[in-house]
């Protein structure tokens, strides 16, 4: 678990970004005026745009992962240099509503146990492999989510049905995401698979109303 690039949360929402931005071009097209010409500019400016979002939402990612760890590495200093109580409420305070199930003896030995392992179990506060790889993952995302909504705009020659199917490729995605949250969360994976797929039937409703 603790190799794991991104979890299914971040996974499905970059996929979900890059989607939701996409469709936001492909329902710019009006069926009664786009030709070639407007498809073509569109297609582009949908690559455009995802890739330049890819990079974006990559760098903070990155940055993101700095910052947190840059936080734990300045709580397990504290931690160290406080002693008995203090120590303690700093512990509780990280913890959350977990805390409430630990005695002051459980904190102190948290406390001595982070003592014990300060000199190499400390939390690294630069750049890792594990952030590049991270980053990459999330561009690559964000920048592949483009492709399957635009596909039929290649292979249909009218603007109508490449966008009705585009439309169902978009709702298919956003039904795959939903199950794979729902799943992760121990939720109904089908429960959610469906909302989410209803979410997004009503967003292209929409897109198709304002822009078809």
């Amino acid at each position: 678990m603790e190799n794991r690039i991104l979890d299914p949360i971040d996974r499905n929402s970059e996929i979900l970004f890059g989607l939701f931005m996409v469709l936001s071009f492909t329902g710019t097209l009006s069926v009664a005026t786009a030709g070639q010409k407007e498809v073509r500019e569109m297609l582009i400016a949908a690559l455009g745009c995802n890739l330049a979002w890819g990079f974006v939402d990559a760098v903070m990612y990155v940055l993101r992962n700095l910052v947190t760890r840059a936080r734990q590495a300045r709580l397990w200093r504290e931690v160290i240099a406080a002693s008995g109580e203090p120590a303690h409420d700093l512990i509780a305070q990280e913890l959350g509503p977990l805390s409430s199930a630990l005695g002051p003896s459980d904190l102190e030995r948290t406390r001595q146990w982070m003592v014990a392992q300060s000199l190499h179990r400390a939390p690294a506060t630069g750049l890792t492999r594990q952030d590049l790889l991270g980053a990459f993952s999330v561009f690559l995302l964000v920048f592949a989510s483009t492709f399957p909504p635009v596909l039929p705009f290649l292979f249909f020659s009218e603007v109508r049905p490449a966008m009705r199917v585009s439309a169902v490729i978009g709702i298919a995605m956003m039904f795959l995401c939903g199950y794979g949250w729902g799943r992760y969360a121990g939720l109904q994976p089908w429960r959610a698979a469906f909302v989410m797929a209803a979410l997004g039937a009503g967003i292209q409703l929409v897109i198709i109303a304002l822009g078809g």
